[in-house]
C-alpha cells in the first residue's frame, strides 16, 4: 500500500509525521505512533483536566504554546491548530527535546510528550510501544530499501 491509496487525512498524517521526524532526527515509527495516539484534526482543541488545552493534529498543549508565544511573539495556538504540517514539526521539536534532554528509556522520554507524571507516562508508553511497532512494520513493508546489485 502506498500513501496515495489512503484517505487524505491519513496521507497528511503520514507525510507530515515522516517529514517532521526526518527534520528533527526522530524515529519515524515513534512520530507516527504519537500522531495516531493524539488523533487530533486541524482546528480542533480539547480541554484537559488541568484546564490546559490541546490543539490541532498533534494535540499540542497550551502550556508549551504559551511559553513559545511569550518567547517568540507569535500566536502558536493558531499555528498548532492549522492545516498542513506545522503542528507535526512543532511536536517533533518537542519530542526531540525530550529524547535529547530527559532521562529514562527512549519510550519514557518520548512519552513525556504526553506527561512526565509517572502514572500517565506509563499508560502512554504502553500505547506508544504498541503503535510504534505497528508503524515500524508498516514502514518496513511499504518503504523498505531496495538492494541494487551490479550485473
Amino acid at each position: 500500500m502506498i500513501v496515495a491509496d489512503l484517505p487524505p487525512f491519513e496521507q497528511d498524517r503520514i507525510v507530515c509525521s515522516i517529514s517532521a521526524s526526518v527534520a528533527y532526527g526522530i524515529p519515524a515509527d515513534i512520530m507516527l505512533a504519537i500522531a495516531e495516539i493524539e488523533g487530533g484534526t486541524p482546528g480542533t482543541f480539547s480541554i484537559n483536566q488541568n484546564k490546559s488545552n490541546d490543539y490541532g493534529y498533534m494535540q499540542f498543549n497550551s502550556a508549551y504554546l504559551s511559553d513559545l508565544s511569550k518567547k517568540y511573539g507569535e500566536n502558536f495556538e493558531l499555528l498548532a491548530s492549522s492545516e498542513g504540517c506545522y503542528s507535526f514539526f512543532l511536536a517533533a521539536w518537542r519530542v526531540g527535546n525530550h529524547l535529547k534532554n530527559d532521562s529514562g528509556t527512549v519510550w519514557q522520554r518520548a512519552a513525556n510528550y504526553h506527561s512526565k507524571t509517572e502514572k500517565y507516562n506509563l499508560i502512554y508508553q504502553r500505547k506508544l510501544i504498541n503503535k510504534a511497532r505497528q508503524w515500524a512494520n508498516w514502514l518496513n513493508l511499504n518503504y523498505s530499501l531496495v538492494k541494487w546489485s551490479k550485473k
